[in-house]
Parts: C-alpha cells; sequence; structure tokens
C-alpha cells in the first residue's frame, strides 16, 4: 500500500494524496451519500459532492449550501491523467517512444544543478522516477508561470535520486511541452482533440489564463476561508490546469479503464506499477482498499478544491467526489468514503434516491 502522499502541506497546493489506512470516526458500515455529510462536519469542508457511476446508472449526492451537480470546478493533478493518456496515444502511433530521452525532444532545456535531460526518459517522467525538483515547492502553489519558467525554477536545484518514486509537478509540465513540440499543437488543444470531443466532454475545459470558472458553478474557498473562486491557472499548467465536472470525470475514467481510449498494451503500461515501486502507474496511482479490492484513480488539489476519482480496473464502476475547499480536516475521511462504494455488497439501487439529485445554484 503507498504511503500518505502530500506534495505541499499548505492551503494553496497542487497535490497527489495516496490513501493510506488511515484511523477516522467515520464508520465504514454506512453507505458512501451517508458518509459525505462527514466531510462537511468533520472534514471541515463548506460543501461535497459526489457522482457515481455503475451499471445500474449514475448515482448523486450532495451536501452543505451552494454546491450542484453540474458545477464546474478546477481538478488539480486529475490534469495529469489526460495527460498521460495522451502520451501514451503518441506512443502507440510512433510519433514518439517512451523510452525517449528529454534531450530529444527538448534539446537543452533539462540543464543545471545535477539534472541531465539526456539521462531522463519520457517514461521516468510518466511515472515520476526523474528525480527532478517540484517547482510547486518553490511557487506554494500561488504563482502563475508560463512552462519554461516553472521548468527553470526546478532546475535551480539539484535531483533526487533517479529511479525512486518521487512525485513532481515539473514532470508533467515537461510532457506538456513534449506534447506540443511532437504534435505541433498545444497540449490542451491535443487533449480536446484526442479525448475531449471523442467523449463529448462538454464541461471539460483547459482554462489557460483565464480565471472565471465557466457557469454553473459555485464558490471556491482556501482552507482558511478565503474566496479563491478565481484563479489564474498559469499556477499549475500542465500539471494541474483542467477545469471539469463530475459527470465528465465518471465517463472519462470509465472510458479509459475500459479500452475505449488505448489498446491493451498501452493500457497495461499505464497500470504498471514497477518502475514506481508500487506507487504509481502513468498519470494513475492504485489503492487497495481494506475489502482487498484495488481502485485506480487520481486526485487533485488546487486553491478552493480537491477532488477524487476512483474506479475499478474495468471501468465499470467509478467514484467521484469533491469538496469546494483544499484541505479535509479528518483524512480518514476518504479512504472511508471509497471503501463505502468499492467494498459495500449493497448496491445503489437498493438504496433510497437522493431527495434533489439535479440541484444547482445560482452562484457565477
Amino acid at each position: 500500500m503507498p504511503p500518505l502522499r502530500t506534495l505541499l502541506a499548505v492551503p494553496v497546493s497542487l497535490a497527489l494524496l495516496a490513501l493510506a489506512p488511515t484511523a477516522s470516526s467515520a464508520p465504514a458500515a454506512l453507505s458512501p451519500e451517508a458518509l459525505l455529510p462527514l466531510l462537511v462536519t468533520q472534514g471541515g469542508a463548506p460543501a461535497a459532492a459526489l457522482l457515481t457511476l455503475e451499471e445500474a446508472g449514475p448515482r448523486y449526492a450532495h451536501a452543505g449550501p451552494g454546491i450542484g451537480r453540474a458545477d464546474h470546478f478546477r481538478a488539480g493533478s486529475v490534469t495529469k491523467t489526460f495527460l498521460a493518456t495522451v502520451v501514451l496515444q503518441l506512443a502507440d502511433e510512433g510519433r514518439l517512444s517512451l523510452s525517449d530521452t528529454v534531450e530529444e525532444h527538448l534539446p537543452g532545456l533539462v540543464r543545471g544543478a545535477g539534472n541531465d535531460g539526456r539521462a531522463l526518459t519520457l517514461r521516468s517522467l510518466l511515472t515520476h522516477t526523474s528525480g527532478l525538483y517540484d517547482f510547486t515547492a518553490d511557487t506554494r502553489g500561488t504563482v502563475p508561470l508560463t512552462a519554461l519558467q516553472a521548468v527553470r525554477i526546478a532546475l535551480t536545484h539539484p535531483p533526487a535520486a533517479r529511479g525512486r518514486f518521487s512525485y513532481s509537478n515539473t514532470n508533467y509540465v515537461l510532457l506538456g511541452l513534449v506534447v506540443e513540440q511532437v504534435t505541433g499543437r498545444s497540449y490542451a488543444a491535443e487533449t480536446e482533440h484526442r479525448i475531449l470531443a471523442p467523449l463529448r466532454l462538454t464541461g471539460t475545459s483547459f482554462p489557460g489564463s483565464r480565471a472565471s470558472l465557466p457557469s454553473p458553478h459555485g464558490r471556491a474557498y482556501a482552507a482558511d476561508g478565503t474566496d479563491v473562486t478565481r484563479l489564474d491557472p498559469r499556477v499549475a499548467g500542465a500539471a494541474g490546469e483542467l477545469v471539469t465536472t463530475l459527470a465528465d470525470l465518471d465517463r472519462f475514467y470509465a472510458a479509459l479503464l475500459g479500452g475505449e481510449l488505448l489498446p491493451p498494451r498501452r493500457l497495461r503500461e499505464m497500470l504498471d506499477t514497477r518502475a514506481a515501486q508500487g506507487s504509481y502507474g502513468m498519470g494513475l496511482f492504485p489503492v487497495t482498499l481494506p475489502c482487498g479490492t484495488t481502485v485506480w484513480g487520481h486526485d487533485g488539489r488546487i486553491a478552493g478544491s480537491y477532488v477524487r476519482t476512483a474506479a475499478t480496473v474495468d471501468g465499470r464502476r467509478v467514484l467521484t467526489f469533491r469538496v469546494n475547499t483544499d484541505a479535509i480536516a479528518d483524512p480518514g475521511l476518504e479512504p472511508a468514503l471509497l471503501a463505502a462504494e468499492f467494498c459495500s455488497r449493497t448496491s445503489w439501487n437498493e438504496r433510497v434516491p437522493n431527495e434533489d439529485p439535479g440541484s444547482s445554484h445560482p452562484f457565477e
């Protein structure tokens, strides 16, 4: 089981949070929709929502005011799954190889302080085993940057040991540059063409420098209660700028793990965690729940938003939940929520429906 991993222990951050068994007062026998209000009462979130996709259909629940099923929100590091999928598609087309060095695609860029792009492969970027320093450790997720500026910040620091898992947003900023170099289009345009349009993910976008959220949306709050709804996404770039909806994330992960976006060989590569010592695949990470079920997905933390998507390996069952803040006070609630969904023997369609599954709100 991978240990708890948090990129930056600050309110405004981009982070990967993998789940370890953590003590919590949340009763394990409760259903996900019954646990959800605890994210507000115990987790300290202003509001929370979840959407589950199963064979019986979708299921929505929410807790707290000012949050809706159709809301657009910032998804942080969930962006990495989309970008990794694009890179693997390009590899399958022979337009790049995962064994290519960074130097081959971005000559002369990764140099300095012991860093050397000639020794780093695209695979090492995808699996977070490059050792490159995470630029957000310096910017604290608050400074809008170009991709080149983010990389240059990272290159002022010596690398960690190569070949060991060390989560770094710099890896995916570089992958965004590689996609642009290979295709002649930005990673955002390439992802829209390859994933968003085919899957009809009409609520998902790459905002670039646009600080506002599309309508409908609620408010987003930092851990100290500051309203951070407006945010320049360049604090994250290719590592975490995505804006999306609950339904779009469920659809994307169901399609990805269901084999709609990658051929079997490439999907197996994506799920192979050996390079990262079991902690991470390529844009996805596994969590084994107490019942023995392993779920795959990603999470994302950015100012005013935390989101987590997890799915069965075949993509037939997906859960996405979100809160409109960037911290959950009780870390045990997340694994409890996943266990309630994926370890439960009770089908969603046997539970009492949420009284207002389509609620939204007028906040702009």
